[in-house]
C-alpha cells in the first residue's frame, strides 16, 4: 500500500467525532485516508471537509480543516492519503 502524508491532527472533537487537521497537501472528498499514531491506526474515506462550517469538496496545503472520523484520533496523529 502506497501512501502520502497530507496532514497532522491538531484537535479532536469527541462529541461530534470530528478531527481538526492541518493540511500539508491537497485533500478531496472521496479520498481514502489512513490516520496513524501511537494509539491510532485506521482507514476511511473522506465523506466531507469543512473549513469554519463551510462545506468544501477539496482543501489545499496550509488549510485547517474538519473531517468527520469513524474512530477517536489524537493530537499529532499523522494523516496519509492512500494512493491507488
Amino acid at each position: 500500500m502506497q501512501k502520502q502524508e497530507v496532514g497532522k491532527v491538531v484537535h479532536f472533537f469527541g462529541k461530534v467525532s470530528v478531527a481538526a487537521i492541518k493540511l500539508s497537501d491537497t485533500l478531496k472528498v472521496g479520498d481514502r485516508i489512513s490516520i496513524e499514531g501511537a494509539h491510532t491506526n485506521f482507514e476511511q474515506t473522506v465523506d466531507s471537509i469543512q473549513i469554519e462550517k463551510q462545506v468544501l469538496t477539496e482543501a489545499k496545503a496550509g488549510d485547517d480543516v474538519g473531517i468527520k472520523v469513524q474512530d477517536r484520533v489524537r493530537e499529532h496523529d499523522t494523516v496519509y492519503k492512500v494512493l491507488p
